[in-house]
């Protein structure tokens, strides 16, 4: 372990002399900062519930456009153990130094080794005593009362040296990493400072003017939470920006940790922008908003996505209820110790499919037989609205269906499923691009759990349209996570950030400060993989990475690289078609997108690639649901020269084909100016209106071919001769008549 820390120091120091070139100091006054966060919209992060949109949130009528920002954690290279841990070798470890423990529903529960009589707490063998949490998955560990955490190995190392030295316990502060630099002390302690600044500067409701409230209410959609409500809870306002604050309180003192406040700005149209901004980051704090106000007895918990959420269903049902940090974009396994207690966890983040996925998802997490969700469209057209008309905890428990399904289930369980598929036809397509609009009409959005197969030729630009493809996706919401083989994760990087800010910023390095901290907020995760590697340790980080971050993206470039780590002994066709199928059992069961990209057979430079170009056999495409080849035009110079191909479509059956150009400043594909091609769909008729319109694939042909003939004129037509007579032999004529002889047939 002092070897650890040694390195740890070393790491430090490198980190330290690293950040020594000179740099704009940091901004001293974080509530001005949070003026211009807080009174800025952002770009929409991810889909909000139906509800929101509708604006019909407890009876209001006006029309809503929410636009969701958050934090994340700033170490986003996925750090994956080398050897996986099981909950087998977890308890057979601790039942080998002999330390009793508990099995819960997602962690272990074991005495702490933090604890002892000296901070007030009985040494008894008493489930209460029970206060350190070690996660089943990855063995990560969490004292409750301590706050103390780490990693499996940090556990061990501390139990090797407690029992070695033969202590009975050991200090709290044995596990506080390599020392901060200076910068980063400072920061930390200006955020704490932050915090309490904006605490004793906001307003509690029942401080405030009846109609200032009444119209604060209004603006963010509460207006039939309580002030009473408002003040359980802690929610004030902060004046300078109009913002509701949402405190976190957290430790054995429950003292104020954080604080996460939303603002609300009207926009054109009458519309109204919501964002989100969080002291300290909140991937440097992880708790539940209202977890102070339940109970050590209470058995039964409400889980929301939003803290407005929380406070209605608190209000209405008297049902303790906390809300994610996060939303519904993941669910921190650093939250799992604080819900172990509850034998009944309702899941009720919202009325949209987006919501009801990531309710099925979490609840793996918190364990099936326990969860129990709130059906989609149970409550139109606003599921909270349903809270304040009469519907008790009876209705909430009646509408909420078991997490956990059987391997066989009847139609009878699936009954709700297919009901919302068929009532919300939009989100069931997916998330849609922004950048590529063309993609959404014929693909109709990303889904989770398929799988899609990329391939293009040798030097057309795949990893950079792929990773804009992706960043357009990340940039709303979507947990993304890149596994770059090929090139290393600081170019590939470096390619996102300059898609990201649609400019060369080696030009405008003054920016780059501005347009890093923005990109650092996106849910991007990079795999530390470079080079071949074997399809087993690829796996288990995607599912470590799915596990911890809630990844629902995973793109792997390229499947040959993967290849090579494999027995030599097997033909090298069977190896592809094992890694195949094993990615498409990880989409299906893990409910992940993967993005497979697949280097083509060589094809001749005039020649479109098909489905049948991808290399290998034809498992890839037959198990892909999606099938994109980005075609390229070598021989062909105008607009057009690069186009994208959906080959296949699983969702909808569409497939087609529309034109890309390529900017080199931003490194960002988008279609042509409108009306110099036309989008094609290949479904086995021509459509409205197309009676006169050519296909793409029909003009790059004929433009092709133009080219080619006037290359084979220009190279083949022979010199112009002079024609003489040539005379023509009449049937009725013999052979060598001289009367027939130089004359002209007519």
């Amino acid at each position: 372990m002092w070897m650890s820390w040694f390195l740890k120091g070393t790491t430090c120091l490198l980190q330290v002399a690293a950040r020594s070139t000179p740099r704009l100091p940091p901004q001293r006054c974080i509530s001005s900062a949070l003026v211009r966060i807080l009174t800025k919209p952002h770009t929409p992060r991810f889909a909000i519930p139906s509800y929101y949109s509708q604006g019909q949130l407890w009876g209001m009528s006006l029309p809503i456009s929410c636009t969701r920002s958050y934090k994340k954690d700033t170490k986003s290279i996925l750090d994956f153990p080398v050897d996986p841990i099981t909950v087998t070798d977890i308890k057979q470890y601790l039942r080998s130094k002999d330390i009793p423990f508990h099995d819960g529903y997602s962690c272990l529960h074991a005495p702490s080794m933090f604890l002892d009589s000296a901070v007030g707490v009985p040494a008894d063998t008493g489930r209460e005593s029970f206060t350190m949490f070690i996660d089943k998955t990855t063995g990560q560990f969490l004292c409750k009362e301590t706050l103390v955490e780490g990693s499996w190995e940090d556990l061990q190392d501390c139990l090797e040296v407690m029992q070695k030295e033969g202590q009975a316990s050991l200090s709290p502060h044995v596990l506080l990493g390599y020392p901060e630099s200076l910068e980063e002390r400072e920061e930390k302690e200006q955020e704490l400072r932050e915090v309490q600044r904006i605490w004793s500067s906001a307003v509690p409701f029942s401080d405030l003017p009846d109609e200032e409230a009444q119209l604060v209410k209004t603006m963010f959609q509460i207006g039939k939470i309580s002030n009473a409500t408002l003040k359980k809870f802690a929610v004030r306002l902060f004046k300078p920006t109009k913002s509701l604050v949402f405190p976190w309180f957290g430790g054995r003192d429950s003292s104020l940790r954080g604080v996460k406040l939303l603002s609300a700005q009207s926009m054109e149209g009458g519309t109204v922008a919501y964002t989100e901004a969080t002291v300290p980051k909140a991937g440097s704090y992880h708790n539940l908003f209202g977890l102070p106000l339940v109970g050590r007895m209470d058995s039964e918990v409400v889980l929301t996505g939003q803290e407005v959420d929380t406070l209605a269903v608190s209000q209405a049902t008297g049902l303790p209820s906390v809300a994610l940090p996060r939303g519904v974009n993941t669910l921190p396994p650093a939250l799992l110790p604080y819900l172990e207690q509850f034998k009944r966890v309702t899941l009720w983040l919202g009325g949209d499919m987006r919501s009801w996925e990531a309710s099925k998802i979490f609840s793996r997490k918190l364990g099936l037989k326990r969860c129990s969700l709130v059906r989609p469209g149970e409550f139109q057209p606003c599921p909270l609205e349903a809270l304040f008309q009469g519907r008790n905890l009876a209705r909430i428990v009646k509408a909420s269906i078991p997490a956990a399904h059987k391997s066989i289930v009847s139609f009878r369980q699936l009954r709700e499923d297919v009901y919302g598929e068929l009532a919300n036809t939009e989100q069931v397509a997916g998330v849609k691009w922004t950048r590529f609009p063309e993609l959404n009409r014929i693909m109709k959005g990303h889904r989770k759990g398929e799988l899609t197969v990329f391939t293009g030729p040798t030097g057309s630009g795949k990893t950079t349209f792929i990773s804009e493809f992706a960043l357009d996706l990340c940039m709303q919401g979507v947990n993304t996570l890149w596994g770059s083989f090929e090139i290393n994760n600081v170019r590939l990087a470096k390619i996102m950030l300059t898609q990201f800010a649609m400019q060369r910023l080696e030009e405008n390095l003054d920016q780059y400060d501005s347009w890093a901290d923005r990109f650092e907020d996106l849910p991007l995760y990079f795999m530390t993989f470079h080079g071949q590697q074997n399809i087993k340790a690829v796996l288990d980080t995607m599912q470590h990475a799915v596990y911890l971050y809630d990844i629902s993206h995973v793109i792997i470039d390229n499947l040959q690289f993967m290849m090579g780590q494999e027995n030599l002994s097997v033909d090298k066709f069977a190896v592809q078609d094992h890694i195949i199928g094993a990615f498409r059992k990880f989409a299906t069961n893990s409910s992940c997108h993967v993005t497979l990209i697949i280097h083509p057979r060589k094809e001749e430079d005039d020649r479109e690639l098909q489905t049948a170009s991808i290399f290998g056999t034809a498992k890839a495409s037959q198990e892909a649901d999606n099938v994109l080849i980005l075609q390229e035009k070598k021989l062909v110079t105008c607009p057009g020269r690069r186009s994208l191909q959906v080959a296949k479509n699983r969702f909808d059956g569409d497939v087609g084909i529309f034109p890309l150009e390529f900017n080199k400043a931003s490194l960002t594909f988008s279609a042509p100016v409108k009306g110099k091609h036309k989008l094609r769909k290949v479904k086995g008729d021509k459509g409205e209106g197309s009676d006169n319109e050519e296909s793409l694939g029909e003009t790059l042909k004929k433009e092709e071919t133009t080219v080619k003939k006037e290359k084979l004129v220009k190279l083949e037509r022979p010199p112009k001769a002079t024609k003489t007579p040539r005379a023509v032999k009449s049937p009725a004529a013999g052979k060598g008549t001289p009367e027939n002889e130089g004359k002209k047939q007519p």
